[in-house]
Order: C-alpha cells, then structure tokens, then sequence
C-alpha cells in the first residue's frame, strides 16, 4: 500500500491474482473430489473386467470425494466474500496484511483429509 493512503492499481492487481488462485484451488479441490468419489467405482468395474474377487465397497471414496468437493464449494464462497471485503478495505485506504483465517483453515482440514486418506489406502491393502 502506498504511503500517502492511496492504494495503486498494483494492490489491486495483487487482490485479482489471489482472488484467481483461490479459485484455482477451489475447482481444483471439486475436480479431486470427482475423481476420488468415482475411484471406488472404477476399482469395481476393473474388478469385474478382470474376473478378480469382487471388492467389498466401504463407500469411504464416496464420502471423501463428497467432502473434497464440497471443501471446494466452501473454498470459493470463501475467497468471493474474502475478496470484496479487501477491495472494499483497499478503497477506503484501510491497511492490510493479516492472515487469511480461511487459508489456514483449508490447509488443516486438508492435512487431516490427506491423514484419512492415507489411513484408508493403509488399511486397505
């Protein structure tokens, strides 16, 4: 931010380009959660190709993929407001620079989808 209370176009450019790679990690998060949902069908039609034993579905992908998705959702409803709030505080001059509270919050509950995902494919074999 500028010294004299007046913000330049490169503070709200800088806004654009977080704003654009929130959304990025949003679509991202549904577009993993598609493909983790589906996974347990995919393993049982490769079972059934294959005359293999048929797998016993937990439906765990399903849950996991559903909450990815929805994380995603959750994620992009967060950076909108998250981003008119910082262009409504940039036209008032106001500073800024504190952290995101929802970043943090997507990184943790990603961690702890990542930690049950592992233990899933773990207890899997």
């Amino acid at each position: 931010m500028a010294e004299s209370g007046i913000n330049s176009p490169s503070d709200y450019l800088a806004a654009e380009r977080t704003f654009l790679a929130w959304i990025r990690t949003g679509l991202a998060l549904m577009g993993f959660g598609f493909v983790v949902a589906r996974f347990g069908l995919f393993l049982r039609e490769i079972a059934l190709t294959t005359h293999a034993r048929p797998l016993e579905s937990t439906g765990a992908s399903l849950w996991i993929g559903t909450a990815l998705l929805l994380l995603g959702v959750i994620v992009n409803i967060a950076a909108s407001i998250h981003h008119v709030r910082l262009v409504a505080r940039l036209n008032r001059g106001d500073a800024i620079g504190e952290p995101f509270a929802a970043a943090i919050s997507v990184a943790l509950i990603l961690a702890l989808l990542g930690l049950g995902l592992a233990a899933y494919l773990v207890l899997m074999k």
